[in-house]
Formats: C-alpha cells, structure tokens, sequence
C-alpha cells in the first residue's frame, strides 16, 4: 500500500493517538468527558466500482477506529443505483444510519435533513493544505457545510493513442475544432467517437455541460434566477455538437446510458469517449491490449477556455444520529492524512482528493495517466453553474434539459427550435416561487 502523504512520524502518531483518546483540544475522538460513547454508529456507502477500497474501509478503518475508541462502526453498503433511493427513505423517516455517502447536489437536496459539519471541515481543511474551490461548491448550501468533501470522480477523455497516432496525432488534441479534425479522420479510418447522448446518469453531463460553457454558454446568471440559455454562444456549442456527432460518432449514441461507452471502448467499437478513469481500470484488469494503448486527457477547449464536470462525493451526518458529535469525531478522525491517506490510495486515484495535501501524493504516481483528474479539479463545477446549487438547477439536471438541447439537435432538429423549447423550459423551473 502506498503510504499516505502528511502521515505523521512514528512518534508524532503516538502523540496524536495520545491526545485524541484524552480529549485534547476540547474533542476526543469518541471519548468525551461525561459523555459515554455510542457502541455503534452506521455510515451508508453505494458499493463503489473499486472493490479494494470498501476492503479498505472495511478491513483496516472500521477495527483502527474501535481499537482506539471502542466504537464499532457498521458499512451498509448498498447496490449501485440505489443509495439515493435508501438516502430518500432515511431522511423521509428520521430512522436509520447515522452518516452517508453524497453524490453530486445532495447536500442541497437534503439540507435540511443534515447536520452543519463546517466545524470539522474547516479543521480538516486546515490540518490538509486547504480544500480545492471545487469542494466547497459542492457542500456548502446557504452559508454551511452540510458534508465533509471527499473526493471527485472526473468525466474526462478516454482515448486510443495507437489509432490517433494512425491517422496523424501524437498528442490529444487541444480545442473542440481539433478534435472535430481528429475525429473525422478517425471515422473515415473505421474507429469512429462514441459520446454518450441518451438519458443516463453521468457521462451524458460529463461532456454537454462542458462544451456548453466552453463556448461561453449557460444556462442561469450567476443569479440563479435569470435564464440566459438563449443566447449566440449557446447556438455555436449546439452547431459545433451536431457536426461532432455527424462527422466523429456512431448513430447508436443517441440512446446510449453509461454502460454502452464503456462496452463499445473496450470492445474496440470506438477510438474516443469522455468517461471516468474506470475504463483504464477495466482494461488494464481484463483488456490488458488495450489498456496499453489507452490514455487520458483534460477535455478540449473552447472559446470561452476549458471546463469539466463536478461529480463530486462527500460524508453527511443525518439529524436523527442520536449522537452527532460521536458521528463528528469519526469523520474528524476518517479525514486525517493518516487514515484518508489510505483509503485514497487504496482507489489508486479513482477518488481525485478535493484535499490540496495530496496534489503531489504518491497515489498520482502509480498511474500517472490518472493525472489529468486531478487537474481537472480547477476547471469543475457542477451544472448549472455559474449559478449556485438549487432546487432549480436539481431540477434542470432531472429533467436532461441541457442534454436533450444537444441530443435533438443531433437527432435532425434546428439549433433555434432545441435551444426554444430549452429556454422555455428553464423559464418555468427558475419561475418566481
């Protein structure tokens, strides 16, 4: 296992262990003054694509934890696609676990039904280096931090070096109008783009919302009120999106959800998608061939500059958890370089860390093709940006409104006819309450 960045010294951790078990600085990690700790407490975590990281958690975290402060703490891991159902029911009931896993905007959809853990992000941040902006755009709702950052899984482009090296690139190409270029060529060659346009959970959003503001496109102000989606740098993404389907893709994207470029890419159906680093993942563990001619790369840029998505993970603790400074102490304790250190690594850099104490960690530099996702993390931001995260922006996402926009457009519709029916749409989500 590769050691953690910040891990403390031998004696510095016996210091620190020392201190946390005494109560030093006013907060023991489950040994409170007065105060009997919880025998359990419960985290909720979807089972994630990477199997050693829930052993991680399972096998090294969970006994550290009760070895040092005699908590036992339970891992409901629930099956892929499901945890935000279980998530609804827990904070619809006021019963179950005490702190989940959040994906993208929950800490705004359930605001109410989390405890504000700023305290602790702020200590977390200070002992780490600071958090990335991108962090705080993600769990900060009204002023507070209703979770803990973890990590972000970046959407970004999956490529096939030895058949863009055929038709004349050596490099990943650095604007949407080279890689239109790129594309057109690596069709005509048989090894046509596969960018998902279907209704799915991920890489439809990894890609539109991106090129949308890289041509300077939006779809709210950064007032969260004004929709501004009818605009000429909106027409210009959705002309330049239905000539890259036309000239680059197979017809099938259309209808593809996230399994179908993952499939087509490692059965050698297509040369380019944009996707998180588990294709790489996959390849190396069952395509070995093409996991040697795979590599990774920022998303191009456009007129307006580069950007990428905001896929980001994060630790809430429920209202309900009869002890929330018990579920507070676990996630200060989790978030310390010593024990998080671990449980990034043990992803590889599946996770990008949204902690700026492992920008340089050796976890980047198990597979340095990974690289770019941490990057990446400069350039994210979740959709609907530059507005804040709302309810409106929840519902715009729902309802695969900037995707549709796109998808219609390569589907045979005018660019003025799919950026209307957009706009109309957007005027009736961001309405005056």
């Amino acid at each position: 296992m590769t050691k953690a960045v910040g891990a403390l010294p031998d004696d510095s951790r016996r210091q620190f262990l020392k201190a946390t078990v005494l109560g030093v600085a006013g907060t023991a990690l489950g040994v409170r003054p007065g105060v009997a700790a919880p025998k359990t407490m419960s985290i909720m975590h979807e089972n994630s694509f990477i199997k050693t990281y829930d052993e991680y958690f399972q096998k090294t975290l969970i006994p550290a934890y009760e070895k040092l402060t005699g908590v036992k703490i339970k891992y409901e891991l629930v099956s892929v696609g499901g945890l935000q159902t279980r998530v609804t029911t827990v904070a619809e009931t006021g019963s179950g676990p005490d702190m989940t896993l959040n994906f993208f905007n929950w800490p705004f959809l359930y605001d109410e039904k989390y405890v504000d853990v700023g305290e602790v992000a702020e200590e977390v941040g200070k002992k780490s280096g600071g958090w990335h902006d991108a962090a705080k755009e993600a769990v900060i709702v009204n002023g507070k931090w209703k979770a803990i950052p973890f990590g972000n899984v970046g959407q970004l482009m999956n490529w096939r070096t030895d058949w863009f090296k055929e038709a004349g690139y050596d490099k990943f190409p650095d604007t949407w109008d080279e890689l239109l270029e790129a594309g057109a060529k690596l069709k005509a060659n048989g090894h046509p783009f596969g960018f998902e346009l279907g209704h799915g959970f991920g890489d439809n959003h990894g890609w539109l919302y991106p090129l949308l503001w890289s041509y300077g496109g939006r779809e709210v102000e950064p007032d969260g009120k004004t929709v501004v989606i009818d605009s000429a740098e909106t027409a210009r993404a959705v002309d330049f999106a239905r000539t890259f389907f036309q000239k680059t893709m197979l017809e099938d994207v259309l209808g593809w959800t996230d399994p179908n470029n993952n499939k087509a890419y490692l059965s050698g159906q297509i040369s380019c998608t944009n996707n998180a680093e588990s294709i790489l993942w996959a390849a190396k563990r069952d395509f070995p061939d093409i996991a040697a001619a795979t590599d990774q790369s920022l998303n191009p840029k456009g007129p307006a500059g580069r950007f990428h998505i905001l896929a980001p993970w994060s630790h809430s603790i429920f209202t309900h958890t009869p002890d929330q400074q018990a579920a507070k102490d676990f996630l200060r304790w989790l978030m310390a370089p010593e024990q998080v250190g671990g449980w990034y690594a043990s992803a590889d850099s599946y996770y990008a860390p949204f902690l700026h104490a492992f920008d340089d960690a050796p976890l980047w530099h198990v597979e340095p093709r990974n690289i770019p996702y941490r990057d990446s993390l400069a350039t994210s931001h979740l959709p609907g940006w530059p507005a804040p995260i709302s309810r409106a922006s929840s519902e715009s996402v729902a309802k695969y409104v900037v995707v549709d926009m796109f998808a219609k457009a390569c589907g045979g519709k005018s660019t003025k006819e799919v950026i209307a029916d957009a706009n109309a749409q957007l005027k009736q989500i961001y309405r005056p309450v």
